[in-house]
């Protein structure tokens, strides 16, 4: 299982990837808002979405993890 953590504080602002979506190296899984600005969360490897952590709307802190995946 591998752990995909938010590199920088921000909201949710979209989640593109659900429960069981297989996804290749560099999908997006979601994007976070900072600073005004829309970051793409890719994925860092193929595999499978185990878990998404997070809500569209929800503010997460540097560290926090967003999404589970098995590759």
């Amino acid at each position: 299982m591998i752990e995909i953590e938010a590199e920088i504080a921000g909201n949710v602002w979209k989640v593109e990837k659900a429960v069981g979506d297989c996804v290749k190296e560099e999908d997006v899984l979601l994007i976070l808002e900072s600073m005004k600005m829309e970051i793409p969360v890719e994925a860092p490897c193929a595999g499978t979405v185990r878990e998404v952590r997070v809500q569209e709307g929800e503010t997460v802190e540097e560290g926090t993890v967003l999404v589970v995946l098995e590759s």
